[in-house]
């Protein structure tokens, strides 16, 4: 895309706050860490040895590492359209390269979800962690990563859901394009209808702690109070979906 192009993208700039969280030790241990075990963990599809990753929504890089050592890819491609967390996903993509071999290269790009600058059927793996409520064109985002996947290639997506996301904690530290938010069955309903398909085995509902605002697991740990499934709102949703044909 052009810069010109890009200067229109609908785009909810992220707090300080936020940026900052991102690149913590809670973010990367306790949200992407445990979302890419679950997710490996739903694919029931064979994957090539060694594959080729688009990471939309990269931010700093974090994920890089942690892809690398889960799926061993030949390429990982992060994507993101925030500039200033770009500069710092390239020196993770420096520091992942040299100190693993898990990975073939780690390129970055500046660019949209919605018009990936990738050639298509050209991905095995589409990642996208708690990117999607960021994104204010969510169908269109969806209809790309589509686009980009091989046949038979896997999206992987981990996002939280409304109840989370317009919790008041969520609403005071972040932004986020708040009329796009959607429950756990909206995302999975969205995607089935974008072309995904996918069975119950293919789909996790966390109810981790800190997805839960109201007392962040307290009650629970506690032995004060356990909501069970079909009788909470949840807060997470993990899906790996497959590209038919």
């Amino acid at each position: 895309m052009s810069s010109s192009e890009l200067s229109s993208v609908p785009f909810v700039h992220e707090t300080a706050f936020g940026i900052w969280f991102l690149r913590t030790h809670t973010w990367e241990h306790h949200v992407l860490r445990v979302a890419i075990n679950d997710l490996k963990r739903l694919i029931d599809t064979p994957l090539p040895e060694a594959p080729v990753i688009a990471d939309v929504g990269c931010g700093q890089g974090i994920s890089f590492r942690l892809l690398a050592d889960a799926f061993r890819p030949s390429r990982i491609i992060g994507i993101d359209y925030h500039e200033p967390s770009l500069e710092l996903a390239a020196q993770a993509a420096r520091a992942c390269k040299a100190s693993t071999r898990n990975v073939g290269d780690i390129e970055v790009l500046h660019g949209d979800c919605a018009q990936l600058a990738l050639p298509s059927a050209s991905v095995d793996i589409v990642f996208c962690h708690q990117t999607f409520h960021h994104l204010v064109e969510q169908e269109r985002a969806l209809a790309e990563f589509h686009r980009v996947l091989k046949p038979g290639g896997v999206l992987l997506f981990a996002e939280s859901t409304d109840a989370y996301i317009k919790s008041w904690v969520i609403r005071l530290l972040f932004r986020h394009p708040m009329h796009v938010q959607k429950s756990a069955d909206g995302y999975l309903d969205m995607i089935r209808h974008a072309g995904f398909s996918f069975g119950q085995q293919n789909v996790s509902l966390p109810y981790l702690w800190w997805s839960r605002a109201k007392d962040f697991g307290l009650f629970e740990r506690l032995g004060l109070h356990r909501p069970q499934p079909g009788k909470r709102r949840e807060t997470l949703v993990n899906v790996a979906a497959v590209k038919a044909g």
